[in-house]
């Protein structure tokens, strides 16, 4: 385990009917949650095992599996983010960067995996102990990229879970409608549209990029 301290929500009430267990989850859609095992009784065990199994990453979320909601275009944005954020971290030698299959203990019994995280040499050496399939190593920054089947109430309990395991940044990047949330606690969040610049803030001081460079990927259709 990670000698970071960090706090650990409560316990939630176990849900009696299916209603209260997807309310719980943020209202993500039934099809994404895993009926095998039964809710309830999943375990870190069984993230891992599913992904080599089946090929289909999930996050382990109040003892339930909750498949990740990741279409083309969004895995696309996430990569190139990766690259631009990569090729500023190697520079500086701040640290590393995952992607979407990257994952992450939170708090025991709760594994994310942010589309891309950065996560600095002093969080990574905090962890001690061989290296595993999930990291204890609470990201500096968590990057979600939205996705069709994400639901507002989801990634508004994602935000929540990351600052309380102690994430210094948050970024939901809305690839449809062209912004980026940017928060730096639960409730100090601002929006950044095309024509605005989303920078690192204190977590990657002096990285920055333009939000119209980011999205111009998606538009792009080779050469003719």
């Amino acid at each position: 385990m990670s000698t970071l301290a960090v706090p650990i929500p409560p316990s939630r009430t176990r849900p009696k009917t299916l209603a209260e267990l997807l309310d719980g989850l943020g209202n993500v859609p039934p099809e994404r949650v895993r009926a095998d095992p039964p809710p309830g009784t999943a375990t870190e065990r069984d993230v891992i095992d599913v992904e080599a199994r089946e090929d289909r990453l999930c996050e382990l979320v109040d003892g339930t599996l909750v498949e990740k909601a990741m279409g083309f275009w969004e895995s696309v944005l996430a990569m190139l983010l990766v690259r631009i954020l990569g090729r500023f971290v190697d520079d500086h030698d701040l640290g590393v960067i995952s992607g979407p299959d990257g994952m992450i203990r939170l708090f025991p019994g709760m594994i994310r995996l942010p589309d891309v995280a950065f996560i600095s040499w002093e969080r990574l050496a905090a962890v001690k102990g061989p290296r595993q399939a999930v990291t204890d190593a609470v990201p500096d920054l968590a990057i979600e990229v939205l996705s069709a089947g994400n639901t507002a109430g989801e990634m508004e309990r994602k935000v929540r879970d990351y600052f309380a395991a102690g994430v210094r940044l948050v970024w939901l990047v809305d690839p449809h409608d062209r912004n980026v949330r940017v928060y730096r606690s639960p409730n100090e969040v601002g929006l950044l549209r095309v024509g605005d610049a989303v920078n690192g803030g204190d977590v990657l001081r002096g990285f920055s990029i333009e939000l119209r460079e980011l999205f111009a990927r998606l538009d792009q259709q080779g050469k003719a």
